[in-house]
């Protein structure tokens, strides 16, 4: 292909990316440099028959008047990184100069709020991503065996957790394992325990967002590796087959190995996905036992008071930081196979 005939063909998927990409990227970068303008305090003289006294209030025209003149706030730099919401650099270090157990500073850094969020994403992520994946693989290769007429049936009921709005489905899920719910009712019945709650514990909080989240996902990976095991080589598992190799050593050394490109693809997806959680915190109302990083950026847009949009953008920039972490020994490694197979 020409190098012009290129240039006419991917320069609107460019733009395309500039604008709704790269741009907005930058702009939350600014933004993040930037906090709110403090608001403009006056003191007024009040007289009254009983004499004068002073009192201090906001002056909303100063204070709106000031936002018009610098809309983006007032210049903090890296400041809104490192403050207690966030880095929390000062917080931290005091944590370790303290001297105690490992196990107490662990915990006192955990309790702060952005480690809080970043543990429960982080565990999220770890647990959700490899179990869809499994539970993904393992449902394509049941359907895989199936007769045909069987296969629509079964492969419609397995999409229907990804089908499922997933706002909708945690709330569906929430209202289940109330009290007065069926799976509540269930294990209250089970454990004879009338004040048993999966919502009141931290601990069972986690497990149900996790469950959830495995639920969600499954279908994503089910979908790709059963389209995968659709192109498998039949002469390849017939040689197996005739070789003496059983259904798992098929499964082994033959069908992982065609769906390994798929299942980094697969892995990429989910966890870019399972990193940007959200919904099921906020279905589950689980807030007081769980936040996420996304959390915290839709925490600080929804302020009562004020919409802090510089602390909300430092949140995105440090998501974004935390993702491309995440991807990146998977994209070295994609990187080294490329041209590994290419020389």
């Amino acid at each position: 292909m020409r190098h012009r005939d290129f240039a006419a063909f991917i320069w609107p998927s460019a733009l395309a990316m500039l604008l709704f990409i790269a741009l907005p990227i930058v702009s939350v970068a600014v933004q993040s440099l930037y906090i709110e303008h403090d608001q403009v305090l006056v003191t007024a003289e009040n007289c009254g028959p009983f004499g004068c006294t002073e009192e201090t209030r906001v002056d909303t025209a100063a204070t709106a008047a000031k936002r018009i003149e610098e809309p983006l706030g007032r210049f903090n730099g890296l400041g809104t990184y490192t403050n207690r919401a966030h880095l929390a650099i000062n917080e931290v270090s005091a944590i370790l100069s303290d001297n105690r157990g490992f196990g107490d500073v662990v915990a006192r850094v955990m309790n702060l709020p952005f480690y809080k969020a970043l543990s429960f994403t982080l565990l999220y992520t770890f647990l959700v991503t490899p179990l869809a994946m499994i539970f993904g693989f393992a449902i394509a290769l049941g359907v895989n065996r199936l007769s045909r007429s069987l296969k629509g049936v079964v492969i419609f009921i397995s999409l229907l957790p990804y089908i499922v709005t997933p706002l909708l489905g945690s709330l569906i899920l929430y209202w289940m394992i109330n009290a007065d719910g069926v799976i509540g009712a269930t294990l209250q019945f089970i454990f004879n325990d009338p004040d048993l709650s999966l919502k009141a514990s931290p601990t069972l909080t986690w497990i149900t967002l996790i469950v959830y989240g495995t639920w969600h996902m499954a279908p994503f990976a089910f979908v790709v590796f059963y389209a995968g095991l659709q192109t498998l080589p039949k002469d390849t598992l017939e040689s197996a087959m005739i070789d003496g190799a059983n259904r798992w050593e098929r499964i082994r050394y033959v069908v992982m190995p065609h769906l390994t490109p798929l299942a980094t693809f697969v892995g990429l997806v989910l966890l870019m996905d399972n990193f940007r959680v959200f919904e099921p915190i906020i279905g589950f109302s689980a807030e007081a036992h769980a936040t996420s990083l996304s959390w915290l950026i839709y925490n600080d847009l929804t302020g009562q008071v004020n919409q802090m949009y510089g602390s909300a953008a430092a949140t995105s920039i440090l998501t974004m930081l935390g993702v491309i972490i995440l991807l990146t020994p998977i994209l070295i490694r994609t990187w080294r196979e490329f041209k590994r197979k290419a020389h």
